[in-house]
């Protein structure tokens, strides 16, 4: 029987990885991942993610590819593989995928949320999933700062092209900030992302919401092409890929 061809949903809890992509020495989730495979189907397997998320950055919507010899059927596979993984990952929807599928370049958009927990007092329940800041933040002015993202940009200032991969020009299709009493929320959407791009516009945003960047700084920030305007980078604790889109007759369900 020939390998099957299968994507996966997978959401993670980021704070004991060493980010998502295999390493050598430190754990991983494509490194659990792949071990949960070869314990449940006898055989190694690559699998292939479309995000490779840092250490201590989560994912809610991390889609990842890999093929198996499999003839049990998805649900029984979904189940072998959580009943393996660790309790910090879990696969949450699996499917077929066509042959040619690529969960990062079959990609559509990619979209993050970023948290920041904005009181004065640390939150135990928090300190893994939120920035904690204590100085008073106007979500106001962060959203009016969030809007000169939106469009087709060279956001180079704010991160970095993978290596031998292109320019920095990407298109934001929606930023925006949501307040629930002291929980700030930013979403933001986009083809593609640059390394460090969305913790250096959260950490940056952050500065504007606390008085210390004029909201109107933001289209020159953009245009100066210049990394070492940043002067904050958001931690990774608050960052979590929430969705990756493809297009529909991918198949890909979140």
């Amino acid at each position: 029987m020939a390998a099957l061809r299968l994507w996966a949903v997978v959401e993670y809890d980021g704070t004991d990885f060493a980010g998502f992509q295999v390493q050598a020495r430190e754990r991983t989730v494509q490194g659990d991942i792949e071990h949960a495979l070869e314990a449940v189907t006898g055989q190694s397997a690559r699998i292939v993610g479309a995000g490779r998320t840092d250490s201590g950055v989560h994912a809610r919507g991390q889609v990842i590819a890999f093929s198996a010899d499999w003839r049990h059927g998805t649900a029984v596979l979904q189940r072998a593989l959580n009943a393996v993984l660790a309790a910090d990952v879990a696969i949450v929807a699996i499917g077929p995928a066509t042959s040619d599928f690529h969960p990062r370049y079959s990609a559509t958009s990619r979209t993050y949320h970023y948290t920041i927990l904005n009181q004065e007092w640390r939150s135990p329940l928090w300190r893994r999933t939120a920035w904690h800041v204590t100085e008073p933040l106007d979500v106001d002015k962060m959203a009016q700062a969030s809007r000169y993202l939106v469009g087709t940009h060279d956001f180079t200032t704010f991160g970095r092209p993978p290596e031998g991969r292109g320019d920095g020009v990407r298109t934001v299709t929606a930023a925006q900030w949501q307040a629930c009493d002291n929980v700030l929320t930013f979403a933001i959407e986009a083809n593609a992302f640059l390394y460090r791009m969305v913790r250096s516009v959260a950490g940056t945003l952050a500065l504007v919401g606390g008085g210390r960047l004029p909201a109107e700084e933001l289209p020159e920030m953009l245009q100066a092409r210049n990394r070492s305007l940043i002067r904050q980078v958001a931690p990774a604790m608050g960052l979590c890929l929430t969705k990756v889109s493809y297009p529909v007759s991918e198949g890909v369900m979140q």
